[in-house]
């Protein structure tokens, strides 16, 4: 599978680029105040006076944690979205829960650009393996498929003896889903002793790709792994590239996309290279987004891609500007803390914790409680449990501690995890 370029969009000059994207900033806002979300947000700026990044870094920062309150003020899109609901193909819920749409226009997500970065290419079989329930991921994939020409196995996540089966019997090239999964299917595989040896590439996302994880995944059968970074609001934002089969530093920025890194908390631009909040606008006809705080660290790396792509380069996922964690390629909140606490009002404080490898999380919820020792204890547990599940979609464990046990450090989610 060759890797060239998706159009000539990827190699013009960074300066046409620019100034392409910013001309078309006044037309974007202009359509963005048309929802009503928007036009309270930007109700006091003059679409026309926005055609450059001075101007742009004077506009609010819509962050994603702010998506909750926008839309229970304005339901079901925060008001931020140009359609009504029975305009677009699907509607989409993530833990939350936020809704997400998507609309009717060919490759959507523009998962185009990271699928051919991989190799793929018409006539390719991807075993699509994110989750096809309520979130979008595994829709990102199939829009892009369609708009390639290539054919999809809906696998989806679990039944990992089925995900083999159908592997080496339909016998796909590309794997896309989380490299934690991947790898699961790879040690099931081993273990069934099945021949799977047609999967040779992989497209990961949803958590961290460690460096550890994607050798394995090489040394087990795999000889492409690349990582793109997205999201259920923005679709594609930035993805890997090869260059003589050499994966390249830093993940090449979408070509529908004006970035900006911000100090957390902040609207402020910081220096190039330094280490801040990823700020998206987004010209989607269907979902506008301007100055969209996703939540998630990172940096821009200097220079140019080896891949002959001239766009800006993230340095990748580097953790999160407020206390939002994605655990399982689901994300958990603070505010979901807050609801298991205030269906069992015998916890005085909890603190979730998030430990082990990315590929191998542990979840554990530890919680302040009077007697945390008594008979009732495992009763106590037991129910927390539950809710920890309904709330978050996730299993945890779950530690009784005494009051007043916890760190006085207002971390409410802490990520532990080993990223190396």
């Amino acid at each position: 599978m060759p890797t060239n370029y998706f159009d000539d969009l990827e190699t013009r000059p960074a300066e046409q680029r620019e100034s392409e994207l910013l001309s078309r900033l006044p037309s974007l806002i202009s359509l963005a105040k048309s929802a009503p979300g928007w036009k309270q947000i930007l109700n006091d700026v003059v679409a026309e006076n926005i055609t450059s990044r001075a101007a742009l870094e004077a506009l609010p920062v819509t962050r994603k944690s702010d998506l909750q309150a926008l839309q229970a003020q304005h339901a079901p899109f925060g008001g931020l979205v140009t359609r009504q609901p029975q305009q677009l193909r699907r509607l989409f819920m993530s833990p939350g829960p936020i809704f997400d749409p998507e609309g009717n226009g060919a490759d959507w997500w523009r998962f185009s650009r990271p699928l051919y970065a991989l190799g793929v290419r018409s006539g390719a079989i991807l075993q699509n393996c994110f989750s096809y329930h309520f979130t979008p991921a595994a829709f990102m994939v199939e829009g892009a498929a369609q708009h390639l020409g290539c054919t999809v196995i809906p696998a989806g996540v679990g039944q990992t003896e089925m995900q083999v089966q159908a592997i080496a019997a339909l016998r796909p090239q590309v794997y896309t889903g989380t490299p934690s999964f991947l790898k699961i299917i790879l040690q099931k595989a081993q273990e069934l002793g099945s021949d799977i040896s047609s999967l040779k590439y992989a497209l990961v996302g949803a958590e961290a790709l460690p460096p550890s994880l994607r050798l394995w995944l090489q040394q087990n059968g795999v000889q492409r792994v690349l990582q793109m970074y997205a999201s259920a609001d923005i679709g594609n934002i930035a993805y890997e590239t090869v260059s003589d089969n050499e994966i390249n530093s830093g993940m090449i920025l979408d070509e529908e996309l004006l970035l900006e890194i911000v100090r957390p908390g902040t609207g402020d631009v910081v220096a190039a290279g330094e280490v801040g909040e990823v700020v998206i606008t987004s010209f989607n006809p269907d979902y506008p987004l301007i100055r969209f705080a996703t939540g998630d660290l990172s940096a821009v790396l200097p220079g140019l891609s080896p891949c002959g792509r001239t766009n800006q380069r993230l340095r990748g996922w580097l953790g999160r500007a407020d206390q939002t964690t994605k655990i399982r390629a689901m994300f958990v909140h603070p505010s979901q803390i807050s609801d298991i606490l205030r269906r069992h009002p015998e916890i005085n404080k909890a603190r979730l914790e998030i430990t082990g490898r990315v590929s191998s999380d542990i979840m554990t919820l530890y919680c302040e409680v009077s007697n945390p020792d008594d008979e009732f204890a495992a009763h106590r547990v037991a129910s927390i449990v539950s809710t920890v599940r309904e709330v978050t979609k996730l299993r945890a464990d779950v530690k009784l501690t005494s009051i007043n046990s916890l760190a006085n450090d207002g971390l409410v989610i802490a990520d532990l995890r080993d990223y190396t």
